[in-house]
């Protein structure tokens, strides 16, 4: 699942991947660094692992105003206080207060306009960050959408009501470049909403018609929507089903909205 890569990133954005690929994480962790042009300061978005060469990397592209992140699954977030340290303790900032101090709505610095959008699902803590760099603007989108594949939305974190409304949001983002948590960039993020609903829609109309072939538990819904399943991922199908059948019964309907000001317009 996926599109045409972005034919290139914008010149204010730096990736550097982690190494740690895997079924989970495809590639590795894609963290992204932000420096608008002429400034010293630059943002990064998701450290990633704790892994020390990677963190030494992201490092040599210092100063930073501040460590940004989308949400709080550890190959995302597990090297940010680390990182923090190494750069003489710059700012981790976070939706979530377990994993750094409390995020903006918007942050306007260094010749960059960060809009952070409340796009709970994959997990309830998940954000997006849209970007402007002068006329030039980015999403970041964590694992909300991924640059290939599809994300998995696990129970009891993930939320599929939630995550469809996130994605409906975003579907308004109309020829805006992405830049996922991982895998490759895509050049139109509304593009990649869109195809996200279309295949969440017809997920969720097979998982209806295994429930009425009789599937009444997670693992008889694998087993008929996903016979072909590789077994290495067979468990982060179980978590997508179980949120399904949730969904279905009415059971997670409820958004999960934050109290905390982070914008769903």
């Amino acid at each position: 699942m996926g599109g045409a890569e972005l034919d290139g990133l914008p010149g204010w954005v730096t990736l550097l991947r982690a190494p740690n690929p895997g079924p989970m994480t495809l590639d590795g962790t894609n963290s992204w660094v932000l420096r608008a042009p002429g400034e010293a300061f630059a943002f990064m978005i998701d450290p990633g692992p704790l892994d020390e060469g990677h963190l030494r990397a992201i490092a040599e592209h210092a100063p930073f105003r501040a460590i940004l992140i989308t949400h709080g699954h550890h190959d995302h977030v597990e090297g940010a206080s680390r990182l923090s340290a190494m750069l003489g303790g710059t700012p981790v900032l976070a939706a979530d207060a377990e994993h750094g101090a409390p995020l903006e709505p918007q942050i306007e610095s260094d010749g960059l306009r960060i809009r952070v959008l409340d796009t709970p699902g994959h997990t309830l803590d998940s954000v997006c960050f849209l970007v402007e760099s002068g006329n030039a603007r980015a999403m970041f989108t964590g694992d909300t959408i991924l640059g290939r594949g599809s994300t998995v939305v696990a129970a009891p974190d993930g939320d599929l009501g939630a995550y469809l409304a996130s994605l409906e949001l975003i579907n308004a983002y109309r020829d805006v470049p992405m830049l996922p948590g991982h895998g490759p960039a895509q050049p139109d993020v509304a593009a990649m909403a869109q195809f996200y609903l279309d295949h969440r829609r017809e997920r969720l109309a097979q998982v209806e018609a295994a429930v009425r072939s009789g599937a009444d538990t997670p693992e008889k819904v694998v087993d008929l929507v996903y016979p072909d399943i590789d077994p290495a991922v067979r468990f982060a199908a179980i978590f997508s089903a179980k949120a399904q059948l949730d969904y279905l019964s009415h059971k997670n309907r409820e958004s999960g909205t934050r109290a905390d000001g982070l914008d769903r317009l």
